[in-house]
């Protein structure tokens, strides 16, 4: 198991930016997909992206381009970077560790979530 911490949500206006960072320890993150997912309040849990263990391949299940995965394996961390944010990201974002980096059934280890708010 990976044991994962995200932080730099917060509260941002609409159209602002934010990037969330994932830390891993545990077993080397390295070994892992890596994944961003969100759940909003009353809705189920939606994958963002994910990126395969070396960074080479990139998924966005949701986003239309305003999100961007990344990793650095030498410090352990995962990032999404978030632009031109509206309104209906707000959500809890967690970061997860997996096997395939597209799919989101595969992914096994969880952050505890932070909080992004974007007002209107």
């Amino acid at each position: 198991q990976v044991h994962l911490v995200e932080s730099g949500g917060g509260l941002v206006q609409t159209g602002g930016s934010l990037r969330l960072s994932c830390a891993a320890s545990g077993r080397s993150f390295s070994g892992f997909a890596g994944g961003w997912f969100r759940q909003a309040p009353g809705k189920e849990r939606e994958f963002v992206a994910g990126i395969s263990w070396n960074g080479d391949s990139t998924y966005y299940a949701v986003s239309g381009g305003r999100f961007t995965i990344s990793r650095d394996n030498t410090k352990n961390m995962m990032y999404l970077q978030m632009n031109s944010l509206k309104p209906e990201d707000t959500a809890v974002y967690y970061c997860a560790a997996g096997s395939d980096y597209r799919l989101p059934h595969e992914y096994r280890s969880w952050g505890q979530g932070t909080q992004v708010t974007v007002s209107s």
